[in-house]
């Protein structure tokens, strides 16, 4: 019996490791609201990132379906919100709704071209259409504002009772119950069946039509959910911001989130926040030091984490953890 109990333990012991470890990362960014309130805007940054990490992490490291383009998305989600607020209707909550609804949609309609393909074809046409999306946005000055971008964005209160003040502590908090209710949902989602489908498709798309899973309906609906995802980071960045720029559909936003997927570890949830936590720190610290080269500091953190040990950051830590549990056996 004893015995028994004693297995019972050893078992759930890294459940419940896992579980500490979880709480003390979301605790984690009460730390900047409480005791650094100088820092709560550049909080809200990472948590949005993160967001639009989590989104490309679904496509590229659970379904395996790579992208350039992923900016489109975010870009699409922001303009709506955006452009929503500019004419009258500021409501937080129903501009996060239009801005995931315009994404999902355009997600849905571009994964008929782009689940055809194979990876360098679905990295040519996700490429294609952020590109013509940001020079549409260029172009239509009297819609997206063009360069100058989306100004004069005012959003009311939230429920009617919280302003968003310019200290960010509505930003703050707004952002993180997004996140946390949006990781939450993904959670479910990886774990599901249709979850663990995405990952046969990607370790073995040739043998999963022989088990009756259309592989290309699956694709298509991880896409249309992943472009929704971005989209509410989209509309969560101008709601906050109360900015909308060119940046938001530019393919340096795609190459930027794929490089926090890299770092913090694709395919697995949390190294999408992780991979924004340290890009944007990284960023923001070496660029107060360098402004001009700050970008050779994340690509050589980008080629220490590659050489080091596959699957970024969480990789990385995985591997640790599995050497030094067999040198204690």
């Amino acid at each position: 019996m004893n015995t028994s109990l004693k297995n019972a333990s050893v078992l759930r012991g890294p459940r419940t490791q896992r579980q500490v470890a979880a709480v003390v990362f979301w605790l984690l960014p009460w730390l900047a609201f409480f005791f650094a309130p100088g820092y709560l805007l550049l909080a809200v940054q990472v948590m949005i990132l993160g967001l639009f990490a989590l989104s490309l992490d679904l496509l590229l490291g659970y379904a395996g379906v790579v992208s350039l383009g992923h900016a489109a998305f975010f870009g699409l989600g922001a303009y709506s919100a955006g452009l929503l607020s500019m004419h009258g209707w500021g409501e937080p909550l129903s501009g996060l709704a239009i801005g995931v609804a315009v994404a999902a949609v355009a997600g849905w309609i571009s994964s008929f071209l782009v689940v055809r393909g194979q990876d360098l074809t679905r990295l040519m046409v996700t490429l294609g259409m952020c590109l013509m999306l940001y020079e549409f946005a260029n172009k239509a000055v009297s819609i997206t504002g063009g360069i100058d971008g989306l100004w004069g964005i005012s959003m009311s209160p939230l429920f009617g009772l919280f302003e968003f003040d310019l200290e960010g502590k509505t930003a703050f908090v707004y952002s993180y119950v997004v996140l946390l209710l949006s990781f939450l949902l993904l959670q479910r989602l990886v774990n599901s069946t249709f979850g663990l489908s995405l990952i046969a498709i990607r370790e073995g798309v040739n043998r999963m039509p022989a088990i009756g899973v259309s592989v290309q309906r699956r694709l298509r609906t991880v896409y249309t959910i992943s472009a929704g995802l971005a989209g509410l980071a989209g509309a969560l960045m101008a709601q906050t911001t109360q900015f909308v720029g060119l940046d938001a559909v530019s393919f340096h936003r795609s190459a930027d989130v794929l490089i926090m997927l890299v770092l913090g570890g694709a395919g697995h949830l949390y190294g999408a926040l992780l991979g924004a936590g340290v890009f944007v720190l990284v960023q923001d610290k070496v660029a107060s030091i360098n402004p001009v080269y700050w970008q050779f500091w994340i690509g050589l953190l980008l080629v220490i984490i590659v050489m080091v040990g596959r699957g970024g950051m969480i990789g990385v830590y995985q591997n640790w953890r599995a050497k030094k549990a067999k040198e204690q056996r």
